[in-house]
């Protein structure tokens, strides 16, 4: 008895901690991230990221200037001078982050994992949408749809999807992006924005997928990568690991030849990577572990304005 007692007191103790460490991984992305947010993007998110229309607000009387299809006629009858109809844009947004959670995200050579640095992006989103009053939800994938969490509103609503982000563990580790942007189209019935955020290592072409999603939502690409996987260093014998599929090789980095064969396959990647989104007519950007995010989400909404 007291040996069981002891195991389960150990146990307690054991979730308790874990919950606790949870707990402060969530508390400093959420310091890190609004703050951003607040300070750097939230005027720059509103300009960049359109409502669905304007709506209808209220009559005030004609002025010089003003155009003559927005008179009210009924109104205008009515107290027999003209008045003209004020429309204001319709601001509340749907936002979905549809975040890769295979393999290949957990890789880092220099600053941090992808994955890391993929959680900070999509929470900073997250309360750059929250603070313009929109909806966020989130769309996690790997070559399945791992978790699908209901666009909602307020402060509760994101802890719980960075708490998600930080912690979820998928069942699958490898990658079908087509499968993710096909439930997206089925899933969201209204016009959404709809961030991805991946690697976009990808053995499956998505272009068709893409190109329906986009022509639906407002589809916007943020590709994460990191240095070694466009730059092998000269370090000798490398053995490396496919995350994805768990094969294992060894590869010899001292040769030049191998070097160049990798940034070779880079360059290409990218150059397709590139071209669909462009086929596409979906704004993406790209964005190395080791750089600095911020700029390079400001780049984005600042060429959207």
């Amino acid at each position: 008895r007291r040996r069981r007692a002891a195991k389960d007191l150990y146990k307690r103790m054991k979730t308790e901690l874990s919950a606790n460490d949870l707990l402060k991984k969530v508390r400093k992305i959420e310091i890190k991230t609004r703050a951003l947010s607040h300070q750097i993007f939230a005027g720059e998110y509103h300009s960049a990221f359109k409502g669905r229309g304007m709506t209808f607000s209220e009559v005030r009387e004609y002025q010089y200037g003003d155009d003559i299809r927005d008179i009210e006629w009924n109104v205008t009858a009515r107290f027999g001078k003209p008045y003209i109809k004020v429309f204001e844009e319709e601001r509340e947004l749907t936002v979905m982050l549809l975040v890769d959670v295979s393999g290949s995200l957990d890789f880092g050579s220099v600053k941090q994992f992808k994955r890391d640095m993929v959680t900070e992006i999509a929470a900073t989103l997250a309360f750059s949408a929250i603070q313009n009053n929109d909806k966020i939800g989130v769309i996690f994938f790997s070559d399945k749809i791992e978790k699908f969490i209901p666009p909602k509103k307020g402060r509760k609503h994101i802890l719980y999807i960075i708490r998600e982000l930080l912690e979820y563990k998928p069942e699958s580790q490898q990658t079908n992006i087509a499968f993710a942007l096909e439930y997206l189209t089925r899933a969201l019935k209204r016009r959404c924005i709809a961030f991805m955020l991946s690697d976009f290592i990808d053995q499956h072409s998505f272009q068709k997928p893409l190109s329906i999603a986009s022509h639906k939502h407002d589809v916007v690409a943020i590709q994460v990568y990191d240095k070694r996987v466009a730059e092998l260093p000269d370090v000798g014998l490398l053995k490396v690991h496919d995350a994805e599929t768990g094969q294992e090789r060894i590869i010899d980095t001292s040769s030049r030849a191998v070097r160049e064969a990798q940034a070779r396959w880079w360059k290409q990647q990218s150059m397709r990577l590139k071209d669909t989104f462009s086929r596409s007519k979906v704004d993406a950007v790209s964005v190395r572990t080791d750089q600095d995010y911020v700029s390079v989400l400001r780049s984005l909404f600042a060429n959207r304005k």
